[in-house]
């Protein structure tokens, strides 16, 4: 061989090294419209599996959860949705309104995948209307002990509503925030996912956050600056209310605000050991349309033939929250520690998805072979398991399953799951 080829196949292999070592994962901020008290739409449950499933989140954020059951109820949701590996933090009531109200129906909460992130501190807080909720986190990679990567996950839910006092009572909030942020150090990675409430850039609270004489100083990743409220040139960051109908809890009134967000502090895009993918930022189920602006977002002005998310996923997204999630990646260069993971529906396919009594598959890969898959309903509960065995063809009796919305996932990877139906 000669000396050429070997460099090329030395620069090559470098390559796929480097390549290979670069790990990114991704995070979800969502207003769940008090879930679960809020019930004018039945079975939202099976709404939020749909979204997740879609998405699937490593990190999920959440605000607006009313009560412990509702914080397991989504973390079943998140197992039977995106994998079994995820876990929630400790849920905690709202303590800022504790000397006056102490209503605790608006709690923050974060789930993520156990393989991918160690939570090291969870810390409150308050405010005088309600906690700002903050997780340091590290990621679990082979180099943990001798060079840890650590970060920070910030969840709110400012004060609502329009005028000049909801809005100095937002301000004053993230004032709280900062005081805390100045305890860390300034090239601290730090994301905050909030329902921020706020209707325009040149507000005070938005002002602050962004500040860069700040410690801590936060950008809007997707660099929409603006005056967003009733604005539809920002229509693409527009994240509520998704609905026009009344009846169905929350806001209506249509596509017309941006108040949720995650921002990251100003290092991450760039200059950090974990930083923001380039152009990754998105309103999850938002199109991009300015023909959405006052529409309810399952309807054919929020969408064309050619636009990414299509009506089942915008219909879902109306239904389970007047709000839409908003999106980004993050990436470092470190290598995750044991992560099991592989695109199955290369190897794995269902023959059909709408079944009456049994459900066939096939399989092609050994690594899928003689192995557990779970059966979760739209609820995300546990309902069958299954144990393949060595056969490219496998038939199995689920005629005990109800009617309804069924998830198939392996146990032992963390695969995306399988959606099919049962109809009797």
């Amino acid at each position: 061989m000669k000396k050429t080829s070997v460099c090329f196949l030395i620069l090559g292999f470098l390559t796929i090294l480097n390549v290979s070592a670069q790990e990114t994962f991704k995070v979800m901020f969502y207003n769940l419209l008090n879930y679960p008290l809020e019930d004018a739409v039945p079975n939202r449950e099976a709404d939020l599996h749909f979204i997740l499933s879609d998405y699937k989140p490593d990190l999920f954020l959440v605000c607006e959860l009313n009560n412990i059951t509702g914080a397991n109820n989504v973390l079943n949701i998140a197992r039977s949705a995106i994998n079994s590996d995820f876990e929630m933090v400790t849920y905690v009531s709202n303590t800022s309104d504790d000397t006056f109200g102490d209503q605790n129906d608006l709690q923050n909460l974060l789930y993520y995948d156990s393989t991918k992130f160690i939570i090291e501190e969870e810390i409150i807080v308050p405010t005088d209307l309600r906690d700002f909720n903050v997780y340091k986190l590290k990621l679990n990679t082979t180099e943990q002990a001798t060079n840890p990567i650590e970060f920070y996950v910030v969840i709110c839910h400012l004060k609502a509503s329009s005028g000049t006092i909801n809005a100095q009572r937002r301000f004053q909030m993230v004032v709280e925030l900062d005081s805390y942020l100045n305890t860390l150090p300034s090239n601290t990675n730090v994301i905050l996912g909030g329902d921020l409430n706020i209707y325009t850039a040149s507000e005070a609270a938005f002002q602050e956050l962004t500040d860069n004489t700040n410690n801590i100083t936060f950008v809007d990743p997707a660099n929409r600056i603006g005056s967003w409220n009733n604005n539809p040139n920002y229509a693409d960051v527009f994240t509520q209310s998704t609905r026009t109908q009344s009846g169905m809890g929350g806001t209506t009134g249509g596509f017309d605000d941006r108040f949720d967000f995650i921002l990251t502090s100003e290092n991450m895009l760039s200059t950090a050991n974990l930083t923001y993918v380039a152009n990754s930022y998105q309103v999850y189920g938002n199109n991009g349309l300015s023909s959405c602006y006052n529409s309810a977002i399952n309807s054919s002005n929020c969408a064309t033939p050619e636009s990414q998310f299509p009506f089942p996923i915008r219909d879902a997204l109306h239904n389970f929250s007047d709000h839409l999630p908003v999106t980004l990646s993050l990436q470092t260069d470190a290598t995750f520690l044991n992560v099991n993971d592989f695109d199955i529906s290369e190897y794995f396919n269902i023959e059909k998805t709408i079944i009456n009594s049994s459900i066939v598959f096939y399989i092609n890969s050994p690594q899928l072979l003689d192995t557990t898959i779970s059966i979760y309903n739209a609820l995300g509960k546990h309902v069958k398991t299954i144990q393949t065995n060595t056969n490219n063809r496998q038939e199995y009796d689920v005629s005990e399953l109800q009617s309804g919305l069924y998830f198939l996932t392996f146990e032992n990877f963390n695969t995306k799951s399988f959606k099919f139906i049962v109809q009797h």
